[in-house]
């Protein structure tokens, strides 16, 4: 398949706001795939490359070739050039890695440019998630979406299954879960309040506390432990203290989903960004990482995710002591349920999550079976500088860099970036706004004077040795902008540093 084939395809899919028409338009590029290109047409439909790594970013393909007048590249030899590239390393990978990307982007047209430099910055916006690739998949190949699904789940991934697809509704029903496969995870869906999650679950429920660490699967085959992020890498390595709690399970062979959480030594958690930056090393002894698990999916050759969620509380609670559970209240009484949460969030937790106890596992999307609420905060920041947007987005003004006062050195300190929670109509307005405030540019990059005040909802704040201030917004949105607001009204970074 040419590589056109596919940008076109993205170009059509960003085009429009139908969901029967983005599906139509991938499943039948997807009919076009041959032989072993279809796991590469699946990936990049999705916007992402098959290598984690290439060492390319924005700053590599910041200044390209000249673009080639006329289409050549299939999406096969674009493959193996990424490929290549990311094999890369010692000496001299750097001039080589940038005479590559003169290679490949010199044989591509404009619009091949474009859309390369997006899928290698994970900046392809399309419209076009996982979930629709998967429709998309089940209806080129004539299988029901069903079956696509529980494949990918029980796979770890569409692309794993893509090639199965067109073999017939039986092969994606041969596959099955495999203890030291990692399996896709189960999300939830937000809410505002535990009234309304509560709301839309018949019966009672399972209220978990919503630990701030990292999402684990863990799977045994005897003393053989793997443990998993919710993207599937193993960590193995960096968490000796989960292999030793999964070890000593009275089982032979689990899987089990759960958290890992850094603890002080007062036994209340540490901040996200300490358990992600574990290495293989302990580091210091006060910093030990806890497994709290709370849910099952396998037991001693019985799988469990088909059964109702009561059902999996039984096994896990069965094999797994109370101190590695997270802690859970089953109950149908909204007002319970809400003292349990505060609690929670006074123990210094995120949140709950609420879980219908009749739902069986489900990957992938964020259905009614699980259903998170945090406290939500925001800021008033400033915005100075913005980036252009890229596939729906291109010509406008789109990811906003963030800033907070800085009463010391009436300067700007900044917190992140953000293209998350905003309309076409609010894209129109900030390309004008912010073009009237340009002081230069940089690449891609826009820099504005500080002017313009903006309210920032955000999950919370981890430390970053990417920014100035060591702080980084988590899951930052825009709420509205802050006309109202002069920028010396802005949120100063004392007050950021008081909420981390």
């Amino acid at each position: 398949m040419r590589l056109a084939t596919l940008v076109d395809t993205s170009a059509a899919v960003a085009a429009t706001r139908s969901r029967k028409a983005k599906v139509a338009a991938l499943a039948d590029c997807l009919a076009q795939a041959e032989g072993d290109e279809l796991p590469i047409v699946v990936s990049y439909l999705g916007g992402a490359l098959l290598q984690r790594r290439t060492g390319l970013g924005w700053r590599s393909l910041a200044t390209l070739p000249d673009p080639a007048p006329t289409p050549t590249l299939g999406v096969r030899e674009v493959h193996e050039s990424f490929g290549r590239m990311a094999l890369l390393a010692g000496a001299g990978s750097g001039a080589a890695r940038s005479a590559a990307v003169a290679d490949l982007f010199g044989r591509a047209t404009a619009a091949e440019q474009a859309w390369l430099r997006g899928v290698v910055t994970g900046e392809v916006r399309q419209g076009a998630l996982d979930s629709l690739v998967q429709e998309a998949l089940a209806v080129a190949a004539g299988v029901p979406l069903t079956a696509v699904r529980r494949a990918a789940m029980l796979a770890g991934s569409t692309v794993a299954i893509a090639v199965l697809a067109f073999e017939g509704e039986g092969a994606l029903d041969g596959v099955g879960l495999v203890v030291g496969r990692p399996v896709l995870p189960m999300l939830a869906a937000s809410a505002p309040s535990v009234a309304e999650a509560m709301a839309k679950i018949a019966g009672p429920v399972a209220v978990d506390a919503k630990l701030d660490g990292i999402r684990i699967q863990v799977h045994r085959d005897g003393d053989d432990v793997l443990i998993a992020t919710r993207t599937l890498d193993d960590i193995t390595a960096r968490l000796p203290e989960v292999v030793e709690v999964a070890r000593s399970l009275p089982v032979r062979r689990c899987v089990l989903d759960g958290e890992a959480m850094t603890l002080d030594d007062a036994g209340r958690p540490r901040p996200f960004q300490e358990t992600a930056s574990r290495t293989a090393t302990r580091g210091a002894a006060s910093a030990r990482v806890a497994p709290y698990f709370f849910d099952v999916m396998h037991v001693d050759g019985r799988d469990l995710l088909d059964l109702p969620l009561r059902e999996r509380l039984e096994v896990l609670d069965a094999i797994v002591p109370v101190e590695h559970r997270v802690e859970r209240l089953t109950t149908d009484d909204a007002e319970a349920a809400e003292t349990f949460a505060a609690a929670t969030l006074r123990a210094g937790h995120e949140g709950v999550v609420i879980k219908s106890l009749e739902a069986a596992w489900e990957a992938g999307r964020r259905g009614s079976g699980w259903i998170k609420v945090k406290p939500v905060h925001t800021l008033d920041l400033v915005v100075v500088a913005v980036e252009w947007g890229s596939g729906r987005r291109h010509g406008w003004l789109s990811n906003i860099h963030l800033a907070a006062r800085d009463p010391d050195t009436d300067g700007w300190v900044m917190l992140g970036k953000t293209f998350k929670g905003m309309t076409d109509q609010m894209l129109a307005w900030q390309t004008e706004r912010f073009l009237a405030l340009e002081t230069h540019r940089e690449g891609h990059v826009v820099h504005v004077r500080p002017e313009q005040v903006v309210e920032i909802a955000f999950d919370g704040l981890q430390r970053s040795t990417r920014y100035p201030g060591g702080l980084a917004l988590r899951f930052a949105r825009v709420v509205r902008y802050r006309d109202d607001k002069r920028p010396e009204e802005a949120d100063p970074i004392d007050a950021v540093r008081a909420l981390a």
